[in-house]
């Protein structure tokens, strides 16, 4: 061992010291330095003249650009086989990553337009590893040349991934009549190594929200590589699947979502690594109980948001199961006698003479929302009982003996009222284009008829319909509003109106028709009225408060022929009360079947004509009030025997 010391002396002996630093090849992003040794030997002297350090280690601004393409603009004055290009970086060489290869934009010609990049380069575009002297160095996490230390999932140099938490997860598309997008996933900001793969017809778009608050979407129209509030995203369009990578941290919190673009569905897949923004963080000891006499400190913990810097409630930091809150430490403090006593006085525990402080909470506040999850708070702070009674606040590390009672707390966490359809009613029409109706209920949690629901989200009660059954007469025309029986139906549903909390037109029951036959009219009373949540009750408002179309107080109405006489309608009553009549004008008619015989056989009598109530394509008779409906009757009399009778 001492040979061996003596040699590695007399080789060094043969070195000059080293010099001085150079400058660093880059001002940031992770450059190289070097520094040299002369040989003071007229022989050859062991080992290398040169060595390397990293240094400017600090990430350049997102609008720095890449500096292998930085290299590559340098030649765009400079011409190539007498012609001038625009030069773009080539990486990842597998064969030779330190040599300056560039492609001339919009043509396949790639060139070697150097042997080595500047010392500096970064070999691959996914590794700190970097060129030094036309060879490829391996750098650590550290930033130190010939380091292997390697960040862990989370971003953390040397870390044991125990700063982040691994989501995966996947999501179906729920196709809907009124959704033309949704919501596949949020990844909040300082994400890692995201990755959604899409299947299926539907499309990808991103929403984002930086920590000042700025939003931004991006549509995802068009494969590439582009910035997105300074993250970079790797976006594949295939005709049937879609993949998005981020590497990140993600520098804002981003929403995925789907807009739909086809009858089939799309199912989403995701993996990424979200870091623990809020972890617990234990505090100094709280000052001691006692001035002197002895005493007793506590430490405690409190949750700290690691991207605002400060402290947040404790309920952020119970949302991570990893994150178990650390226990308070105890220790004696300050048991110097005290001045007044003798030095022997003994010292009595603090709750011989009064009782320990402890936690005092406010009743609750009213819940944030009446359904659908809430939230409520109370206020809990420390006070301390004196031996008359008295209750006066103190410093919480008084109380910390006991864990401290919750502040906030979830309410009314039940679903809020909601539309429920029921089924559709039968076509209005038994050919051709019709209507068809279904009822609209609001059910609360409990699947109670109830108010509440957001009139803006209820669904349809009636929609087009077409029977495939061809009509007698085929022609283009408008589909037409319900006849008897979906006519009654419709007013019932009309009238279906409940009070919720968003002031809204309510109307009552119709009244009695005003004729008992023939065509009348019905009046009713419509009022513009508000749910008070508060106190369940319902207040009438002025008539200007309510939004949307007013129902209408007055229509008319029909009570059957009146008996003994011919009916008829003007068209005004027959419009308004059965709206177009095409329909039964193409089902039924009259059709005769001839005349009784004359009721003279001279002089002038009468013939009765003989018709029927016909239903044209089945050729059933029908019912006359059809036919009444659809058309005046025809002529029932005529005149016949005119001849004058023969003198007797």
């Amino acid at each position: 061992s001492s040979r061996t010391a003596r040699s590695e002396e007399d080789r060094d002996s043969l070195w000059d010291a080293w010099g001085s630093w150079s400058e660093c090849s880059r001002t940031c992003g992770g450059g190289a330095s070097y520094s040299l040794r002369r040989c003071l030997s007229s022989k050859t002297c062991e080992g290398r003249n040169i060595r390397y350090r990293t240094c400017s280690n600090v990430d350049c601004p997102p609008d720095a650009g890449d500096f292998r393409g930085q290299q590559c603009s340098a030649h765009n004055d400079v011409k190539y086989q007498g012609q001038f290009y625009e030069w773009l970086p080539v990486s990842n060489d597998p064969d030779n990553p330190c040599s300056l290869k560039c492609q001339a934009r919009g043509m396949a010609l790639v060139v070697e337009l150097a042997p080595k990049v500047l010392d500096g380069t970064r070999c691959y575009t996914e590794s700190l590893d970097m060129c030094i002297s036309g060879l490829c160095q391996i750098v650590g996490c550290d930033r130190q040349l010939g380091s292997t230390v390697k960040e862990d999932n989370c971003g953390v140099c040397n870390g044991d991934g125990s700063t982040c938490r691994l989501v995966r997860g996947q999501y179906k598309s729920q196709l809907s009549a009124n959704k033309l997008d949704d919501t596949v996933v949020a990844i909040p900001y300082g994400s890692r190594q995201v990755r959604l793969v899409l299947k299926g017809p539907d499309h990808l778009y991103l929403e984002t929200k930086t920590l000042q608050g700025v939003k931004s979407e991006n549509s995802l129209s068009s494969t590439g590589s582009f910035l997105v509030d300074n993250s970079s995203i790797d976006f594949q369009k295939f005709p049937d699947k879609e993949i998005l990578r981020i590497s990140g941290p993600l520098t804002a919190d981003f929403t995925i979502k789907i807009r739909y673009a086809g009858a089939a569905d799309s199912s989403v897949q995701f993996i990424f690594y979200q870091p623990i923004i809020h972890q617990w963080r234990e505090t100094d000891f709280f000052p001691c109980s006692a001035s002197c006499g002895g005493g007793y400190q506590l430490t405690s913990a409190e949750c700290f948001d690691l991207r605002s810097n400060r402290v947040v409630a404790d309920q952020y930091c119970h949302y991570y199961p990893e994150n178990i809150k650390p226990k308070p430490k105890l220790q004696e403090c300050n048991l110097d006698p005290c001045p007044a006593s003798d030095g022997y006085k003994q010292i009595m525990p603090y709750d011989l003479y009064h009782p320990l402080p402890r936690w005092e909470s406010t009743p609750w506040t009213a819940c944030s929302s009446s359904c659908g999850g809430g939230i409520q708070s109370r206020s809990v702070s420390c006070v301390e009982e004196d031996i008359q009674g008295h209750i006066s606040p103190v410093e919480e590390w008084k109380c910390m003996y006991t864990p401290k009672m919750p502040v906030v707390q979830p309410c009314n966490i039940f679903d809020c009222p909601k539309w429920l359809a029921q089924e559709w009613s039968p076509c209005t029409v038994t050919c051709g284009q019709g209507l068809r109706y279904r009822v609209v209920l609001c059910i609360d949690h409990r699947g109670m008829h109830t108010g509440g629901c957001s009139p803006k989200t209820k669904p349809h009660i009636k929609e087009e319909c077409i029977v495939p059954t061809p009509c007698y007469k085929p022609k283009e025309k408008l589909p037409v509003e319900a006849k008897l029986p979906w006519y009654k139906q419709a007013q019932e549903l009309e009238e279906g109106a409940v009070v919720s909390e968003e002031p809204s037109f309510i109307p009552e029951a119709w009244s009695a028709c005003s004729v008992t036959c023939g065509v009348g009219s019905q009046v009713r009373l419509v009022k513009c009225q508000v749910l008070l949540s508060f106190s369940q009750s319902v207040a009438d408002l002025p008539i200007d408060e309510c939004e949307g179309p007013k129902p209408v107080s007055q229509r008319a109405c029909y009570s059957g022929p009146c008996s003994g006489e011919a009916t008829e309608y003007n068209p005004e009553e027959t419009e308004l009360l059965y709206g177009s009549l095409q329909e039964f004008d193409e089902l039924y008619d009259w059709e005769y079947k001839g005349f009784t015989e004359c009721s003279e056989s001279c002089g002038g009598g009468v013939q009765e004509a003989v018709v029927t109530c016909l239903n044209k394509q089945t050729r059933d008779t029908a019912d006359e009030t059809l036919c009444v409906i659809s058309r005046r009757p025809p002529q029932l009399l005529k005149a016949c025997s005119p001849d004058p009778c023969p003198p007797r």
